[in-house]
């Protein structure tokens, strides 16, 4: 690593120390919440029940169904969607109560979310913890929030239509944000949290440092392509491993009309890609760990990229077995919380990488 300093940094020692590690276990919170709210996404999607409240009410929702008739006024709205029309109509009010609390529940974590940044954040500014570059990520943060909500409510209005399924790409959009929201946040701490912002003096980033943000980079494209698939429920389609129908490069591959749609409108293609991506990452992970080992990387580096291996070891089997098992709930849960942990490490790689 060279070790010319580029940047004199002040010691935050003694309270501004306190400080900076408060403010980072409160953004680390408000990232176990978010995984937790993309499990629950993931979750209220394979069983169906994200079209099952028909209206936003970001204030008023907060408070579900409290007696029989409200109940059934919910039920009500819910038959006249085109969802119970067309695929639930033997639905009882029982079962509807069912899928209603996963998108209930859903939405809740998201107001939650809400609160638990927003009302730290007026009391670290109040008690002036925050300075203005950090006041200014956070507000972007928080921006990028509100916005969630928004692609959330439009994503469940595309299902509200006489084909009741949600778009795959108002689904992606939706994963992609909570997913970039999640990468502002957990970065934020890593940078409150990591040594180099206790020393007088910083360094250059390593010469892996790139390439870390590459790995990362391809990680967030294939969490992406994984909104498709599920999106385009592509994983009930050709579930064998490795070979899809029999062939490395199945027949219909890039079958859209036009082709080039053919990325989120194909379903041959959306697996394609999804799997692709997973063989890049095969490469791309195992590479860059013994080049880490091997370098003058510091233990932190080392032991993130170790743990990175690890991640993504157990990410590829989940993936497989949520394939060839047709999706089972708990399983394709399970892969999609794995999918989160592998970007956290290779975020986290990333960071060291780059003190």
């Amino acid at each position: 690593m060279d070790a010319t300093p580029f940047h004199a940094a002040p010691l935050p020692t003694g309270r501004a120390g306190l400080h900076a590690r408060s403010v980072a276990i409160w953004m680390l919170a408000c990232c176990a919440l978010l995984v937790a709210m993309v499990v629950v996404g993931g979750v209220t999607r394979l069983t169906h029940s994200g079209l099952s409240i028909v209206e936003w009410q970001p204030f008023v929702g907060t408070v579900p169904p409290l007696d029989a008739a409200q109940w059934e006024d919910a039920f009500a709205r819910y038959r006249a969607t085109p969802e119970f029309r067309l695929v639930n109509r033997d639905m009882t009010l029982d079962g509807f109560k069912r899928i209603f609390w996963w998108e209930y529940g859903h939405r809740l974590l998201g107001r939650t979310i809400g609160l638990v940044f927003v009302l730290p954040l007026i009391w670290f500014l109040w008690r002036r913890r925050i300075d203005r570059a950090l006041a200014q990520r956070l507000a972007l943060i928080f921006a990028l929030g509100l916005a969630q909500g928004a692609v959330g409510w439009w994503m469940v209005q595309s299902g509200l239509v006489d084909d009741p399924k949600v778009s795959p790409l108002r689904l992606t959009a939706h994963l992609g944000i909570a997913i970039f929201i999640y990468a502002a946040m957990f970065w934020t701490a890593l940078d409150l949290l990591a040594p180099g912002s206790r020393i007088a003096v910083l360094h250059r980033p390593h010469r892996l440092a790139s390439p870390a943000l590459a790995i990362a980079a391809l990680v967030f494209l294939m969490i992406l392509s994984g909104g498709l698939v599920a999106g385009a429920r592509a994983g009930f389609a050709y579930n064998t491993f490795p070979l899809m129908d029999g062939r490395w490069i199945p027949h219909g591959v890039f079958g859209a009309d036009p082709w080039f749609a053919s990325p989120w409108r194909d379903l041959t293609t959306v697996q394609f890609d999804h799997r692709v991506l997973a063989w890049l990452l095969a490469a791309a992970i195992p590479l860059f760990w013994w080049r880490v080992q091997r370098s003058d990387a510091g233990n932190d580096a080392k032991r993130a990229a170790f743990w990175l291996l690890v991640a993504f070891a157990l990410q590829v089997a989940l993936g497989i077995a949520t394939l060839v098992m047709r999706v089972p709930v708990p399983v394709a849960a399970a892969h999609q919380a794995g999918a989160v942990v592998v970007f956290t490490a290779a975020l986290w790689v990333a960071h060291r990488l780059r003190r």
